[in-house]
């Protein structure tokens, strides 16, 4: 499979693309809005829910590169959980991803159209996820370039504002590990701000997601999760660094564009509408990734029916999965037209952890042969995930339940029939 063919998809992303395919989901609209409701959870002490959040990323991408490296297919964690712990186990990971990542995607398509043309967001959201599905027909590599201008201009805006922040007049409010007057930090509110902030880590999986695509994916996959993960490390620190120092954890917390008022407190406020286009930009990456890495899951589900077969056709040309992303395109595009999705994805954030979980569950099968990682760290990512996922507003639990629940029974309908043919 390695030059592609009419089943499989071509080889053609090297470390690069790769790297920047996850960096384009992972910096995305989320860091230009997510600090501020972790900072309200945590107060002064986000940057120890930064370090637990990287730190449950870290297990999960080591687990997650060593299942790809080993199942080089498109699919993820759907994938690996057939193959290590059976298909159920896969079908209900490819199930919350592809039903919480679609919603999202939708939302995504929402965030950038609000930034660009307020008033004007559905109709803008519509043509923003038809030009990226129409962009993802053409082939992955044309993808990956446009995720490359996205990545570095996101980069510059952040930059910016790393640098006004630093460099710019302190707050006045409580400093780093105190809060403000009246508040009070618990255990359960820095838990609760990492599982906020590790979904902005969570665009790795999108590489992995890839793997088929990828050229010597049991040497590139590891080294481009490695290397995004490690980037956007260092960017989120030093955006929350910057956004600590200038509003302090308070003002942070009841911001609605905590990196525009960072820029306008530290006395650059010139740069706040080029931060608000970075933000629409980061936006429009993220939902080109995130079309992407759906796509593939689908593609990965249909070929062992636990979608229609029929979306698992490649095109002998272009040797892409077009029946999986035109399908993807208009299920988004159906919501944006039908649903009112701003506060209805709530359930996506409960998905991906339970998705991650699935993956070290996954990755504990792996053998020394094989190159399973240290023990310690898919136990690890796993007991994390678990109880990040509990720790999530009680909406998001009982969303994200329901979602599974019916994932569930029509995993078992579906089955019901094949057993009596059995």
């Amino acid at each position: 499979m390695a030059g592609g063919s009419p089943e499989g998809l071509a080889r053609r992303l090297g470390t690069t693309d790769a790297v920047v395919v996850g960096l384009s989901a992972m910096i995305g609209a989320g860091v230009f809005a997510a600090f501020a409701p972790a900072a309200a959870a945590a107060h002064g002490w986000l940057p120890l829910s930064l370090a637990l959040a990287a730190v449950v990323a870290y297990c999960n991408a080591t687990s997650s590169a060593r299942l790809a490296a080993v199942h080089p297919e498109s699919g993820g964690t759907y994938v690996y959980g057939r193959r290590r712990l059976g298909p159920l186990w896969g079908y209900l990971a490819g199930w919350g991803f592809t039903v919480g990542k679609t919603a999202s995607c939708a939302a995504m398509a929402l965030t950038f159209a609000s930034y660009v043309a307020p008033g004007y967001e559905r109709p803008v959201a519509v043509a923003a996820v038809a030009a990226l599905t129409a962009l993802n027909l053409f082939g992955v590599q044309r993808s990956a370039g446009v995720a490359k201008a996205i990545v570095a201009f996101v980069l510059a805006m952040l930059a910016a504002v790393v640098v006004a922040g630093l460099l710019g007049p302190e707050g006045d409010g409580p400093g780093w590990f105190t809060a403000a007057p009246g508040e009070q930090v618990t255990a359960w509110g820095v838990l609760q701000a990492s599982g906020l902030l590790f979904f902005a880590f969570a665009g790795y999986a999108r590489i992995a997601t890839l793997g088929e695509e990828v050229r010597d994916p049991a040497r590139v996959i590891p080294r481009a999760v490695g290397i995004a993960l490690g980037v956007t490390l260092v960017v989120y620190t030093l955006v929350a660094s910057a956004a600590l120092r200038t509003l302090g954890p308070g003002p942070l917390a009841r911001s609605t564009a905590p990196l525009a008022d960072v820029v306008r407190e530290a006395g650059a406020g010139g740069l706040a509408p080029a931060v608000q286009a970075g933000a629409a930009v980061a936006a429009l990456g993220a939902l080109l990734a995130l079309l992407l890495g759906v796509s593939r899951t689908v593609l990965a589900m249909a070929r062992e029916r636990d979608l229609p077969g029929a979306l698992a056709a490649v095109d002998p040309v272009r040797q892409t999965p077009r029946r999986a992303e035109a399908t993807v395109g208009v299920a988004v595009i159906v919501l944006l037209l039908v649903a009112d999705l701003r506060g209805a994805i709530g359930f996506s954030s409960f998905g991906v952890l339970v998705y991650y979980a699935i993956a070290n569950a996954s990755a504990l099968r792996l053998s020394r042969d094989e190159g399973a990682p240290p023990r310690v760290v898919p136990v690890a990512g796993l007991v994390l995930c678990l109880v990040l996922a509990a720790t999530l507003p009680a909406g998001s639990v009982l969303a994200g339940l329901a979602v599974f629940a019916a994932g569930l029974a029509v995993y078992l309908l579906r089955r019901r029939p094949l057993q009596r043919l059995g």
